[in-house]
């Protein structure tokens, strides 16, 4: 079957695979995004998966584009349907002139099938079962020959689908050999039955450069150890896991004695949440640098420790990898719903700071440095990352560390200070910047001690309840974390080619979708300027460029406009200046999503009233 007016694009183009979770499709389709990667063409995939173990419906997407757009697009140009549970579904999704790939060793009526998409039947099943005996060998090897098919269809190069496999299974020569036989099969039958290539092409390229290809988890996990974490408490639970997974590959590695061998570092699985949090908190009292990872029911349940924190004044670091709530809600999709949660979680009146990174690189470095902010503000930081960033491999740029850094530790008094005869108050404000000294336990035999307490004292940690000592403590509060302002990330600004009265604001994850809809929008005649924020305190220049906008465009991924309650409610600006546009269905938000609701609300604003017509 096929149609007039086929899609035809080179290296720009979207491939989604619809799998059944557990059938080990997700090794071949990660070998596919892998291997245009390796023909020069940047790539971007994502896991959109299941929440169990096996049986339910699970998708991979893979955006190819030469131009380098990261964020998802929207549409579907190549489906590779292998899930009978959602092929209606699947098969909607196809943009007019797209392909449908599946397997045709059983008849489909055609009403199962769209006049305006081209079909691609290739008999797997039939010729799994003529080459493997065994169930589980044939459930695997299936992948492998669809995506060899897929290598004559796309005009993929074998050899470099061969050197991948020969990777993965490098010194198992058995698994490597059946893998490129399997991987022969399927492009071999597509070569002598079908058309090859289709309009749909993967030319070898050279605008990947130097850039790298790795998960978001992974990268603030080594941030950490760059950052100086050695205590790692944790508890498992979606997306947040592979964290600890990737922290524990990196320490053995990178924090082992040369000498001794002996490890450096203690990862310890807490027996719930609160117990991690409540070691990150002890661990970092001693003077460690300490980071738990966690998800939204895990900041649920870790608040109170997080206000001892706070009020305690205690370093901790916490890498929140957002995804959909409330409550379990849905534990593998992506949000970024969790921001009014981190900014004044737990009970009474408590700010901190939250941290906003886009991609891998800024997660590790985000993440570095995250671990000098907690020690000089002496306070939980929180490293704010989603499911899309931290579960889904992106390219992003080197990473980069200076080996001449040192830590900054904060405002710690030594014994040699006590000796000198400085005053020595815990929550004492010398300098007016609300930041306090403290001492390491044990730092000197008879002076800097003081009593750790999550209830009320004064300047000098004597338990007081007089309304007068808490309140100026609760103030001297306010203060650091308004001297946290120059100390965070500042927000970036790109103001767009013609003055405008328009801007938008965005963070995280919506980053690259945002970036690739600013040029769908000036194509339609829409000048945008753009900013996007990294942290929270809210730098000076956040209230400037709202001031110097008639209307600012809020883009978020969450249901109730959380950045935005959070600027109205930090800047009092007035709400109606700012103009939500909302994305929380789980799929990470689009180029498209974005560019349209902005610019139906931009068409909006310049239709011509009637009453001002007829005037």
């Amino acid at each position: 079957m096929s149609v007039q007016s086929p899609i035809s694009s080179v290296n720009d183009f979207v491939v989604r695979f619809a799998n059944v979770n557990g059938s080990g499709s997700a090794s071949a389709n990660e070998l596919f995004a892998r291997s245009i990667l390796r023909h020069g063409v940047p790539v971007s995939p994502r896991n959109i998966f299941p929440s169990n173990i096996q049986g339910l419906p699970t998708w991979y997407e893979v955006r190819v584009t030469e131009d380098g757009h990261l964020g998802a697009r929207g549409g579907v140009d190549m489906m590779v349907a292998m899930n009978p549970q959602t092929w209606d579904k699947d098969v909607a999704s196809i943009e007019p002139g797209g392909y449908l790939f599946y397997d045709s060793t059983k008849p489909m009526p055609s009403s199962k099938f769209r006049e305006d998409i081209t079909v691609i039947g290739v008999p797997l099943t039939a010729i799994t079962n003529s080459t493997y005996t065994d169930p589980r060998q044939r459930q695997l090897f299936k992948n492998i020959i669809y995506l060899g098919a897929l290598c004559a269809l796309l005009d993929l190069d074998p050899k470099v689908v061969e050197q991948l496999i020969g990777e993965q299974y490098k010194g198992k020569e058995k698994l490597l050999s059946s893998n490129v036989h399997a991987l022969h099969l399927g492009r071999d039958w597509a070569l002598q039955n079908l058309k090859c290539p289709l309009g749909l092409r993967v030319k070898k390229s050279d605008k990947v450069g130097d850039r790298i290809f790795m998960e978001g988890n992974s990268a603030a996990a080594l941030g950490a150890v760059y950052g100086g974490a050695t205590v790692c408490a944790w508890y498992p639970i979606t997306p947040s896991s592979s964290v600890a997974e990737a922290f524990t590959s990196h320490c053995k590695k990178y924090r082992h004695d040369p000498e001794t061998g002996k490890a450096k570092y203690a990862i310890v699985q807490g027996e719930d949440e609160l117990a991690s949090i409540g070691i990150v908190i002890g661990a970092s009292w001693n003077g460690a640098r300490a980071f738990t990872a966690t998800s939204g029911p895990g900041i649920s349940l870790m608040t109170e420790f997080i206000g001892l924190s706070y009020f305690a004044e205690i370093p901790a670091v916490i890498m929140n990898i957002q995804r959909a709530g409330p409550s379990t809600g849905m534990p593998t999709r992506t949000q970024q719903c969790d921001v009014i949660a981190c900014a004044y979680a737990s009970h009474g009146d408590t700010k901190h700071v939250l941290l906003f990174p886009e991609d891998p690189a800024e997660a590790f470095e985000f993440a570095a440095a995250s671990f000098d902010l907690a020690e000089r503000l002496q306070t939980t930081i929180f490293l704010m990352l989603d499911l899309d960033i931290g579960m889904n491999h992106r390219l992003c740029r080197p990473l980069k560390w200076d080996d001449a850094k040192q830590y900054d530790r904060g405002k710690v008094m030594t014994a040699e200070m006590l000796e000198e005869g400085r005053d020595f108050g815990r929550y004492l404000d010398v300098d007016g910047d609300g930041i306090p000294y403290r001492t390491y336990p044990g730092t000197h035999p008879t002076k800097g001690s003081y009593f750790t307490r999550g209830t009320s004292r004064d300047r000098y940690a004597r338990y007081s309840e007089e309304g007068a000592v808490y309140a100026d403590n609760m103030q001297r509060l306010v203060r650091k974390f308004e001297t946290a302002q120059d100390m965070v990330p500042r927000p970036l600004q790109a103001n767009a080619a013609k003055p405008t009265k328009y801007g938008v604001l965005y963070f995280g994850s919506t980053a690259p979708a945002m970036d690739e809809a600013i040029g769908i929008l000036e194509a339609r005649g829409h000048q945008l300027d753009r900013m996007r924020i990294r942290a929270f305190p809210f730098h000076s220049s956040v209230a400037s460029f709202i001031a110097d906008h008639d209307f600012v465009y809020v883009v978020e991924q969450n249901r109730d406009a959380q950045l935005r309650q959070l600027i109205v409610n930090e800047n009092g600006i007035d709400p109606v200046r700012l103009v939500p546009i909302l994305h929380y269905d789980g799929t990470p938000i689009t180029a498209r999503f974005i560019a349209n609701a902005i610019g139906d609300h931009q068409d909006h604003l310049k239709v011509t009233p009637l009453r001002k017509a007829v005037t």
